[in-house]
């Protein structure tokens, strides 16, 4: 039996590069970066280093890249240290189809008398510029809105909605965790505010993350106690992750024309097996505004969870949404917030590939799916007769 690992938009595995650079500082480089000492020193040039390569992925100065210990954290601190920072009178504006990272924090401002607005999409996964410019003209605003979406792949216009935002004054953060290492980004060429991403999303280990923040914008710190990230994150830096990100950083660079055209053709190979040999099934989100690697597609008439049980006996990796969401037999809030016919919400199903993914990968797949779509519709009792 093949293993074929199509869940990469949860995690990806650690690319062996970024393995060999983190494992001298686990045994020989060990020393704390903010000692005054040799052991000190020769660590702190390489966490130096791995911050001017994050900084290159997305255009940005090094100075303006703080690490954090996940994508989780970093929209933690832009939402919710932005608006400490703005003050009460500050109103919110995001997106039904965020990730609970952003959505969660905004929800508990909400509770602490913020106003919050969670707008709309339409039933592609996109959004109406009208509809955020009708809530930016409602007073001053922090807004998050993702770069792509974590489940369908849908890609918002940010450098569009950036513009809008400064334009009435906003703050403007993205969530760029699903986005960086996939398509080119440059902050420079956009009045985005802050940005975040993740080390476990492009080949880094889980663990690691990273805030941009533009110079200028006024954020509250979360993390409180020593002087590290130049006082903005209190804590000694995990110094081997920030290598592995920085590492991974610079391979991600090297690697963006293969994930926007050679993943991109085993996504759409995948995309027209399925519908080729599977009846009854729909793309999920727009099919021409998304990124390079995800596919999400519904089986009408079955649960997604029992796919991805049968997917996974043949060792096929996939989701059903978020692993944040994981376990739930809900539709996820984004395939709800699209408007996604009920019996095609319960049976979406997410595919994600990386760079790692072969051709023969995707025709294992192709070989396996329309069998096991034909067992659990004969079973189904919502299946047409």
């Amino acid at each position: 039996m093949n293993n074929v690992y199509l869940d990469n938009n949860a995690t990806t595995q650690v690319a062996p590069e970024v393995l060999e650079a983190m494992m001298p500082f686990f045994t020989d480089w060990w020393g704390n970066p903010s000692s005054m000492h040799v052991f000190g020193g020769q660590v702190r040039k390489h966490v130096d280093q791995a911050r001017q390569k994050v900084a290159a992925l997305i255009g940005a100065d090094p100075s303006e890249i703080i690490f954090t210990s996940c994508g989780t954290e970093s929209d933690n601190m832009a939402t919710r240290g932005a608006v400490d920072a703005a003050g009460e009178r500050v109103n919110i504006i995001t997106t039904r189809v965020e990730h609970l990272a952003v959505l969660e924090p905004c929800r508990m401002l909400k509770e602490r008398g913020y106003r919050v607005m969670e707008l709309d999409v339409d039933g592609g996964g996109n959004l109406n510029l009208d509809v955020l410019r009708q809530a930016l003209s409602l007073g001053q605003a922090v807004v998050s809105i993702m770069w792509a979406n974590n489940e369908t792949g849908v890609i918002f216009p940010i450098p569009k909605i950036a513009e809008t935002v400064k334009a009435a004054g906003g703050v403007m953060h993205t969530d760029a965790v699903q986005a960086v290492g996939k398509l080119a980004i440059d902050v420079c060429r956009m009045p985005v505010d802050m940005l975040a991403l993740s080390g476990h999303k492009l080949h880094a280990p889980k663990g690691v993350g990273a805030l941009y923040i533009r110079k200028g914008t006024r954020v509250r710190s979360l993390m409180l106690g020593g002087h590290q990230e130049s006082g903005r994150r209190g804590g000694t830096e995990n110094v081997p992750y920030i290598v592995g990100l920085g590492r991974a950083c610079e391979l991600a660079a090297r690697n963006m024309h293969d994930e926007m055209t050679r993943v991109a053709a085993l996504r759409d190979r995948l995309q027209q097996g399925i519908l080729a040999t599977c009846p009854d099934v729909r793309i999920n989100g727009d099919p021409a505004n998304r990124l390079p690697n995800t596919l999400n597609i519904s089986f009408l008439y079955i649960e997604g969870e029992s796919i991805l049980y049968h997917l996974s006996d043949c060792g096929i990796a996939a989701s059903s949404g978020s692993a944040c969401t994981s376990g739930s037999l809900e539709p996820s809030h984004v395939i709800r917030a699209m408007g996604v016919p009920f019996m095609a919400a319960h049976g979406s199903i997410r595919f994600s590939l990386s760079r790692y993914n072969t051709e023969a990968d995707i025709d294992y797949v192709l070989a396996r799916i329309p069998e096991i779509i034909r067992k659990l519709r004969a079973i189904s009792p919502f299946a047409p007769v």
